[in-house]
């Protein structure tokens, strides 16, 4: 197959992911439930990706879960976005130079 194609059916499926909950709801949404459940699950798919590649990223366990701390710990503390992920990573990398 050419890669054209290949690009041509993700497009296509990439825009009706997009296009169907619009054309299926029309109105505005009431349900108090449903929205406060379309507005966590940007966090939740967010958080199902990133924490297993977290632990599974440094081939070490430990290494991994002391970055992540490091990260949560600087985030926590309301640090710029660089210098938690720069935080943890150095942690992380300090860790497995230690071992």
């Amino acid at each position: 197959m050419s890669i054209a194609l290949y690009i041509l059916v993700m497009a296509g499926v990439t825009y009706l992911i997009r296009v169907i909950p619009f054309a299926a709801v029309r109105g505005k949404i009431r349900s108090r439930f449903v929205r406060s459940f379309l507005f966590y699950i940007p966090y939740a798919v967010l958080s199902a990706m990133t924490f297993p590649a977290i632990f599974y990223s440094t081939g070490d366990t430990l290494s991994a879960a002391v970055g992540t701390a490091a990260a949560v710990i600087l985030a926590y503390f309301g640090l710029p976005l660089i210098v938690v992920s720069l935080g943890g990573s150095l942690a992380a990398f300090a860790v497995m130079l230690i071992m």
